[in-house]
C-alpha cells in the first residue's frame, strides 16, 4: 500500500475549487484506484491523504489530463505553496470500537 501525502498553503479557495476538488476525488477514486481519501483544512493549511495498491496508479493520476489541469489551477490560483510526498505504508494498526 502506498500514500500520497499533499500538504499546501492556501492562498484562495473558491466555489470552482470545491467543484473540482469533488471531481478530482471522484476520478481518482473510480478510474485510477484511489483506495481511500481524506482531507482537512485549518486555518491556511491544507492536508490530504490518499492511498493506493501501487505507484503505477499514482503515475497514471498524476498523468491525468483532467488532473494535470486542475493541479494547474491549484499553482496559478488556489495555493501559495505546496508540497506531495508519495510512501510505503510499512505498518497498519485498527481498532474498532463496537
Amino acid at each position: 500500500m502506498k500514500a500520497v501525502i499533499f500538504r499546501a498553503q492556501i492562498n484562495e479557495l473558491d466555489d470552482d475549487y470545491f467543484a473540482t476538488a469533488a471531481r478530482m476525488r471522484e476520478l481518482a477514486m473510480s478510474q485510477y484506484g484511489c483506495v481511500e481519501f481524506h482531507s482537512v483544512c485549518e486555518g491556511d493549511n491544507e492536508v490530504s491523504i490518499s492511498y493506493w495498491y501501487t505507484s503505477d496508479q499514482i503515475r497514471q493520476w498524476a498523468a491525468d489530463p483532467e488532473h494535470q489541469q486542475a493541479q494547474q489551477k491549484g499553482r496559478d490560483k488556489w495555493y501559495r505553496s505546496y508540497r506531495v510526498e508519495i510512501t510505503d505504508i510499512l505498518r497498519t494498526e485498527t481498532n474498532v470500537k463496537p
